[in-house]
């Protein structure tokens, strides 16, 4: 089973964007994925500045091998940051529509 992690906008959106989150989340693990969801990332103890969340999130991301990104995510700075770790260490990177619409295709095939 691959484990996945979700990347997407948060800041300055309303809820921070968890319902997003928790909702691919929740689809990801009736296809069959273990999910990393950082909406469920508990606050970081070097406080809750953006850097710190951004360090506590990339060292869960690094327990996958996939990376999901919501729509959206290229108005992420986090999103972004996330998308070039993943890169540099030989992750796979796809796209949440990408990965319902592979799973659809091998549902029917």
């Amino acid at each position: 089973m691959k484990r996945i992690y979700i990347s997407g906008p948060m800041t300055g959106l309303p809820g921070l964007n968890h319902g997003a989150f928790h909702q691919t989340a929740q689809q990801l693990r009736a296809l069959g994925y273990d999910v990393v969801n950082p909406a469920d990332t508990p606050a970081p103890s070097e406080g809750a500045h953006w850097e710190a969340w951004m360090k506590a999130d990339l060292v869960q991301m690094l327990t996958c091998d996939t990376v999901a990104l919501l729509p959206g995510w290229e108005a992420s700075k986090g999103a972004h940051l996330e998308l070039h770790v993943a890169h540099r260490v030989g992750m796979n990177v796809v796209s949440v529509a990408e990965l319902h619409h592979q799973e659809l295709e091998d549902i029917s095939a």
